[in-house]
């Protein structure tokens, strides 16, 4: 099967394999894509917990960047962890002289097991600058009440974090709702125009390591391939449903979702 897009994924590396550049390859692999890296630091982790985290100089995640994207034009750009000032600028800088539309940004700051992966001084450098260069910002609502400055506990707060972050420069939010109580989980869609609320059973398994990462990717694939953002994030969370429910149980904590599902599934999203 020939690739359906070319993606360029810029984020930190996971050992485990289950969050990360790991879970970005496999889920745009997954979803028919052809995944291309740049990778911003090295982390040593399992489903309990993060390790180690080595940074690579921003320097040579900008060469990673403009070396590869100077030879395959990406048709979309996923980006991750960017853990300091001086990363974020490089990005930033790469993504105005390549110039795709559909740059997505999945603002990690802490991994699933609660280690903190990005300086303070990056948060602030990514709320100012760096969510106005992405086409679409995927965060949960722990990185959702940090970049809005406001506690979140309910759908109406999530919309209006969203319109925080919309007046802060960013084009499209989506506010993922997998932390608030509830049988359902709500995920909300938000831009100048509308406001979209994609509403689902919530998933009872603690193999959600990961998530954040493979939803981002899988929108960002969707988009590349031709969706419009409604359409991408609806499939997205399908996708990452489909992943979380066959509870393939990896690891004594926080376990991998199952990337290899769309295998099966992918025919219905055509």
């Amino acid at each position: 099967m020939k690739p359906k897009a070319k993606i360029l994924i810029i984020a930190g590396s996971d050992s485990s394999g289950g969050a990360g550049i790991q879970a970005d390859i496999k889920t745009v692999s997954a979803l028919g894509g052809y995944a291309m890296t740049a990778v911003t630091a090295i982390t040593a982790q399992n489903t309990t917990g993060v390790k180690s985290i080595v940074a690579i100089p921003p320097k040579e995640i900008a060469n990673q960047i403009m070396f590869t994207a100077n030879d395959i034009k990406p048709d979309a750009i996923k980006i991750g962890m960017l853990h300091s000032v001086e990363v974020i600028k490089q990005v930033i800088s790469c993504l105005k002289k390549i110039k795709t539309k559909h740059v997505i940004l999945d603002p990690v700051m802490v991994a699933k097991g609660g280690a903190k992966l990005i300086n303070n001084k990056a948060i602030q450098f990514l709320e100012k600058q760096m969510i106005k260069h992405a086409y679409l910002i995927t965060p949960n609502i722990p990185e959702a009440e940090v970049l809005s400055n406001m506690k979140i506990n309910t759908p109406e707060d999530m919309i209006y974090a969203g319109s925080i972050l919309i007046n802060k420069g960013a084009t499209n939010v989506l506010i993922k709702g997998g932390h608030l109580k509830g049988s359902f989980v709500r995920d909300v869609l938000i831009n100048k125009k509308e406001i979209k609320v994609f509403k689902n059973k919530k998933i009872n398994s603690k193999n959600t390591h990961g998530t954040g990462c493979t939803l981002s990717s899988a929108i960002t694939t969707y988009l590349a391939c031709g969706k419009t953002i409604n359409k991408a994030c609806e499939l997205g969370i399908k996708y990452v449903n489909q992943a979380i429910g066959s509870k393939i149980n990896y690891g004594k904590g926080h376990g991998p979702i199952n990337h290899l599902t769309s295998v099966s599934i992918n025919k219905e999203f055509k």
